[in-house]
């Protein structure tokens, strides 16, 4: 795997891939990861993600392969993905959706263990009430992913666009 790093409203923002998918993200700068991009996938998500941090689009592109996890946790990132931009679920929903109530806590686990932040968007989960709770990148960055979101959206919503 390759690692690109970028710089963003989040801070430093490393994106793994392999040349044919993103493979991985991480929240700040992995050591072996690169600042040009090195071939067109690479460029691709960089593109894409420097966009994104504009609010410029709302969606990705780019492959993405989950590299790993349970059934369960790749049922919650799958739900996660179906997540409309600017909007949020809470724990208990995403474990409604996929199929087992009582498992708000789990689904929390699984969304601390999202290989692919962001791109699988994990920050519009949250809590009971809209409560903000836990975030792998730390509570601050997922209040900027979801101001950024949430004024894109309705910047859109109010100009008709």
């Amino acid at each position: 795997m390759r690692w690109t790093v970028l710089n963003s409203p989040i801070g430093e923002f490393s994106v793994a891939t392999d040349g044919a998918a993103v493979r991985g993200a991480h929240f700040g700068r992995v050591a072996a990861a690169v600042e040009q991009p090195v071939d067109e996938l690479d460029r691709q998500v960089v593109a894409e993600l420097r966009a994104y941090f504009a609010g410029e689009v709302t969606g990705f592109e780019m492959p993405v392969a989950v590299p790993r996890g349970s059934d369960f946790e790749r049922a919650v990132w799958r739900e996660m993905t179906r997540i409309p931009y600017g909007e949020t679920l809470t724990y208990g929903e995403v474990a409604r959706r996929v199929g087992d109530a009582g498992a708000a806590r789990a689904v929390g686990v699984a969304c601390n263990r999202n290989p692919i932040p962001v791109l699988v968007p994990c920050h519009r989960i949250v809590g009971a009430g809209g409560k903000l709770v836990g975030f792998g990148g730390g509570l601050d960055r997922k209040v900027k992913l979801l101001e950024l979101e949430a004024g894109v959206a309705l910047r859109r919503a109010w100009s008709g666009c």
